[in-house]
């Protein structure tokens, strides 16, 4: 029974450990605790979305946003839809301020220049914080969170 007892408390000793070495990390001064941005409006961010030129390499699906449907884009990436992951408020606000940051190994050689840096221009001299917020309010509306048949054979679940 003693040793049951002994057991257990290592367990628990071991737990609380873990659980306190991922929150010791979590917070450092670039932690992103307690950082939330007010509420955007889908709208607004819309109109920036056209306003900053993002029209001229992105679409957002299931949106008509170009003025010029015969207007060539040199890139074209589209954004929204259905994704497997929810797209975080924190992740749209990278993928705007910072996009060097979030481009996927697959497509680095055709996103980026000779330095590895993203061909999306550096908005935050040409942005206002409103229209950061509003642009992620509206992209993170245009994003449907979906589970793939496929993630249920893997287990063999057959919905």
């Amino acid at each position: 029974m003693k040793s049951k007892i002994v057991g257990n408390r290592f367990k628990i000793a071991g737990v609380l450990g873990i659980a306190l070495f991922f929150v010791g990390c979590a917070l450092n001064e670039k932690s992103p605790l307690g950082f939330r941005l007010p509420e955007g409006s889908i709208w607004k961010g819309k109109t920036a979305f056209v306003e900053l030129g993002c029209i001229q390499c992105h679409s957002v699906k299931g949106e008509d946003l170009m003025p010029n449907p015969d207007m060539k884009r040199d890139i074209h990436i589209e954004l929204g839809g259905e994704v497997t992951r929810v797209k975080t408020y924190g992740q749209l606000v990278t993928s705007i301020i910072n996009p060097s940051h979030v481009i996927k190994v697959a497509h680095r050689e055709k996103y980026t220049n000779v330095d590895g840096d993203s061909l999306m221009p550096d908005f935050t001299d040409k942005m206002t914080v409103g229209q950061m917020i509003d642009l992620a309010e509206f992209l993170q509306a245009r994003y449907e969170v979906v589970i793939p048949s496929h993630a249920y054979e893997e287990y063999g679940y057959f919905p």
